[in-house]
């Protein structure tokens, strides 16, 4: 399945964006961009500290990886980013238009547990929290799908992978 669209993978911490990803984008014969390369380095030390992130911290971020997507229209790609609020898709959708999100969703205490088991990642488990209360879920406005992250990854995947193409197919 390839796609001229780009894909961008959201939602909280520890859902497996940085694994999901890159699988994704195999699987539709894309590039992948990981969204947290696209940080200043002063916003990882702040994640890194235990300190949530502001609006003003992250606009700059977004640019960064809307100016990505914009580069990949029509070319198709995969990115990763939280864009955990509607304003920070709407912002990606600004840079981008037709971007397309997959919202990687799950219970909080599989997530937590996931965080707990990674290496060498700047998120902190106690950022969690923030996480999901800064979340807006996807509206029924915005071009996407929510992909529950119970299984393997290649199970995620491939949930993915069906309902981007259930969205793509025209309404019966």
């Amino acid at each position: 399945m390839n796609t001229p669209h780009v894909v961008v993978v959201m939602g909280v911490a520890g859902t497996g964006k940085t694994t999901i990803g890159p699988l994704l984008a195999a699987r539709l014969g894309v590039p992948y961009a990981e969204g947290d390369d696209f940080h200043p380095q002063a916003n990882i030390d702040k994640m890194s500290a235990g300190t949530p992130l502001t609006d003003d911290d992250r606009w700059p971020w977004l640019d960064a990886i809307g100016a990505w997507a914009h580069g990949r229209a029509g070319l198709g790609g995969v990115v990763s980013s939280s864009a955990l609020k509607r304003v920070y898709r709407d912002r990606l959708r600004a840079a981008a238009p037709g971007v397309v999100f997959v919202h990687l969703t799950g219970d909080r205490a599989l997530i937590e547990d996931r965080m707990s088991h990674r290496q060498g990642h700047f998120m902190p488990t106690a950022l969690l929290d923030s996480q999901f209360a800064t979340l807006q879920p996807l509206q029924a406005d915005e071009a996407g799908v929510a992909v529950d992250v119970a299984g393997s990854p290649e199970e995620i995947t491939e949930r993915a992978v069906n309902a981007l193409r259930a969205l793509a197919e025209p309404a019966r």
